[in-house]
């Protein structure tokens, strides 16, 4: 079921679907849980459904008019044109790449290496005999 021809329903008749799409979930959902449903995807597709069913009815509630055709294009030379600013303006200006061209400060070099830290966890056979 598609949004396009449920906008053309009128609303008794949406009504009567919703109806019968609620029915119908509320049978797939006793099946389900009855171990009966083979393809649990049905439910998904019923809510769907639903969904579609309510979207339509509180856009003529509210009275939302939707637009089914697609605006003009623009024409393919001013599109170029904006494109072209674009890649010359940068919209910003990295602070990190201006300040990379400096020399670093070389670091010290670690002569001392630290153990690791032991584990807090269970002492192993061997330490707890010792």
């Amino acid at each position: 079921m598609k949004v396009a021809e449920l906008r053309v329903l009128e609303e008794d008749e949406l009504k009567g679907r919703m109806r019968t799409a609620r029915r119908e979930l509320y049978e797939l959902r006793f099946k389900h849980a009855v171990g009966q449903l083979e393809n649990s995807s049905q439910i998904a597709k019923v809510r769907h459904d639903i969904a579609r069913i309510m979207t339509v009815l509180s856009e003529r509630e509210l009275g939302i008019e939707v637009v089914t055709e697609a605006p003009e294009q623009v024409p393919a030379a001013e599109t170029m044109t904006r494109k072209k600013k674009k890649a010359r303006e940068p919209e910003f200006v990295d602070e990190e790449t201006e300040t990379e061209a400096e020399p670093a400060v070389e670091a010290e070099p670690a002569a001392e290496v630290e153990a690791p830290k032991a584990k807090r966890g269970r002492k192993s056979a061997k330490e707890e005999k010792s």
